[in-house]
């Protein structure tokens, strides 16, 4: 029973190993560039080998996709988590997660890149993309609806989605801007241009201060 735990523990860090591979790969050559002979050197594993965890490059590049937006995510959710239970703070770590380091750098937007021009033509990747979508509005709607309930604001669920929407456009917009130009920015500047907006977004709610409840 041992012995098989560890078997499993094993494949599945080699595993992680090739996706992570697959990943410094892309970000380096791109997705045509990336070939399984150079994951497999990467790794430090025969291209034989790889087989074994997955049918061929196309699959390769899925998980990698899998876990490129699943990481962003899982950052920007600790985040979140790590604010604690006020909801300004919360809606506040979240924002500013997503538009700095480590989710916002040069290497994320290359790995976007790539990606993105596949996604039209790929189910699958198609379908890993619009999860992803789909869970983060469903986060920033959350985070939303706990603000506004917080101000004694009853919001539709059109209401929240349509805020989600617009909230989610606007990190689109300056993760762009960080990833590609951070340099030309003060520290902090992009982070702070985002709570502004999102402020007005919410109707001139302060994501810096707690509600005022006296």
């Amino acid at each position: 029973m041992t012995r098989r735990t560890f078997q499993r523990a094993g494949e599945a860090e080699r595993r992680q190993d090739l996706i992570s591979a697959t990943l410094d790969s892309i970000s380096e050559h791109g997705l045509e560039g990336a070939t399984v002979r150079d994951i497999a050197a990467r790794a430090g594993v025969t291209g034989g080998l790889i087989r074994h965890y997955f049918t061929g490059k196309d699959q390769m590049v899925q998980a990698a996709y899998r876990e490129m937006l699943a990481t962003m995510t899982k950052t920007a959710i600790d985040a979140m988590t790590n604010a604690g239970e006020d909801a300004h703070q919360r809606l506040q770590s979240f924002i500013v997660a997503n538009v700095s380091p480590p989710i916002a750098d040069p290497k994320s937007l290359s790995l976007w890149a790539a990606f993105i021009g596949r996604v039209r033509s790929d189910e699958e990747l198609s379908r890993i993309h619009r999860e992803n979508y789909m869970l983060f509005l469903e986060i920033l709607e959350s985070l939303v609806t706990s603000l506004l309930t917080s101000h004694g604001c009853k919001p539709t669920p059109s209401d929240c989605r349509n805020l989600a929407i617009a909230i989610n456009g606007l990190i689109d917009g300056l993760w762009l801007e960080n990833s590609l130009a951070s340099d030309l920015f003060d520290e902090g500047r992009l982070p702070q241009i985002a709570l502004d907006a999102v402020e007005a977004l919410l109707g001139g709610i302060s994501l810096r201060s707690a509600p005022d409840t006296h």
